[in-house]
């Protein structure tokens, strides 16, 4: 099976080269937070298959609900027709998301999602004439797609700067990441002080700013880069103060990763009204990834009335948003996407989490104690260790020595699935993990550590 893929398959986000020596593992079947190759073994996928697969595979709700759903429509086109699922999903999205996101456009992944928040920030000044805002603010070491426009306003420079020429031109901020904190700051003193980057960016930029893009709390596939929720706040305000939308890529740690159905939900209330709720409402949210449990492609960008309201016009005026996927709100995804919303309901799952992600940093003791350990951090069902030399964030180890890909191959020896980012080990299991492979996985972690570190 990997022979005959090696032959005919361009594998994402690889090095094909790589696996003359690195077998790639072909997977049977998959149950849970286990999967299963062509020879019977299993690996406990620590990292929920690239963060998608919130509560385990093949779970017998979603698998249920697409089986009958199959039976009746399979798809549709959304241009001038709409169906139940994508209709009661929306009302449902609605319900859950921060208070004021009232209408939903379907895509079908994450890039999509942020492609499409990109596109309509841009067209709504246009529509409110004001054409000079055609520009976006995003931050260092933010990630939010591999498509043109979501590449632009992504940091890390390994999937961006080939690339360089044929992108859009943002502005960029440097990351409240608090793991660059200096000796003895806390996280909130190093973001109230990094804010500072973010408020003179929109104070000298915002006429021509359409919109400030962020993962809110962690940024994800740039090194599990976490940062205070206090950031938020300031940004939500800041944003308000300048006239510039608000973008939260929550295609990663939304739908309880962080801990709470959304990581906006964690923004505390602003000093000047203690009383308000905690929580902010950006101008558009997306979603994905974890939206359909991890069983079929779908996203969705969230939006405000006010926003919808702006493209709302006589066909002649020209205000539309012609943006289209064929697959938009497909029927299937949408389902699946309700199923998993009824897990959230029936399972508990945001109060399981709490107890799942303190135990898996109290099995972290020994790893947070190792010597080549600068820092284990943690976000909910997130948590990321980040290697150094001798435990030094100013030393890390060179990237080219690829110290992570050696606990990724020591991890498929033993049966676990992790796939880090460089340096830092991450996990993100599915909700359905249980204690016992919490401890596997931390142990099998541990012991990759020990052997990529030495020498």
């Amino acid at each position: 099976m990997a022979q005959r893929s090696r032959a005919v398959v361009w594998h994402p986000c690889t090095q094909m080269k790589d696996h003359e020596s690195l077998p790639l593992v072909p997977i049977r079947r998959a149950e849970g937070a286990w999967l299963e190759d062509f020879e019977g073994k299993r690996y406990l996928d620590a990292v929920s298959s690239w963060w998608t697969n919130i509560f385990g595979h093949c779970h017998p709700h979603i698998v249920g609900q697409l089986k009958q759903q199959l039976d009746t429509l399979d798809h549709i086109m959304l241009g001038g027709f709409t169906h139940e699922p994508v209709v009661e999903l929306s009302e449902r999205l609605v319900k859950l998301a921060p208070p004021g996101l009232t209408r939903c456009f379907y895509g079908d992944n994450g890039s999509s999602a942020v492609e499409i928040a990109l596109k309509m920030s841009f067209h709504y000044w246009q529509n409110a004439g004001k054409p000079g805002k055609q520009r976006f603010i995003a931050l260092t070491g933010g990630y939010h797609g591999e498509t043109l426009g979501a590449l632009a306003v992504g940091g890390p420079s390994m999937y961006r700067d080939t690339y360089a020429p044929l992108l859009l031109q943002p502005i960029h901020v440097p990351s409240p990441d608090c793991y660059e904190r200096g000796a003895g700051a806390s996280w909130e003193d190093h973001t109230r002080q990094m804010f500072r980057h973010m408020e003179l960016a929109l104070e000298q930029h915002a006429h021509e700013t359409c919109a400030v893009i962020l993962e809110p709390l962690v940024q994800c596939a740039g090194g599990m880069r976490m940062y205070h929720p206090l950031y938020l706040t300031m940004l939500r305000e800041a944003c308000d103060r300048h006239g510039v939308h608000l973008i939260a890529d929550e295609i990663a740690v939304g739908f309880g990763r962080t801990g709470r159905l959304f990581a906006c939900d964690w923004a505390p209330a602003p000093r000047r009204d203690p009383d308000a709720q905690p929580g902010i409402t950006p101008d558009f949210m997306c979603l994905s990834k974890g939206l359909t449990g991890g069983t079929l492609p779908l996203a969705v960008t969230l939006t405000r009335e006010s926003i919808y309201e702006a493209f709302y016009a006589e066909y002649n005026a020209g205000r539309a948003f012609l943006h289209s996927h064929s697959f938009t709100g497909n029927p299937l995804g949408c389902r699946a996407a309700l199923a998993t919303l009824d897990l959230f309901e029936e399972t508990r799952a945001l109060a399981t989490n709490h107890l799942l992600s303190q135990y898996m940093w109290a099995q972290t003791a020994e790893i947070r104690g190792h010597r080549h350990v600068a820092e284990v951090r943690q976000q909910g069902m997130i948590l990321a260790i980040e290697l150094a030399k001798k435990g030094r964030k100013e030393n890390p180890f060179p990237a080219a020595e690829r110290r992570g890909l050696r606990v990724y191959q020591h991890g498929l020896e033993k049966g676990v699935l992790l796939r880090p980012l460089g340096n830092v080990i991450y996990f993100m299991p599915p909700y359905v993990i249980e204690p016992k492979e919490i401890e596997l996985m931390c142990k099998t972690a541990l012991e990759g550590i020990d052997l990529a570190t030495r020498g």
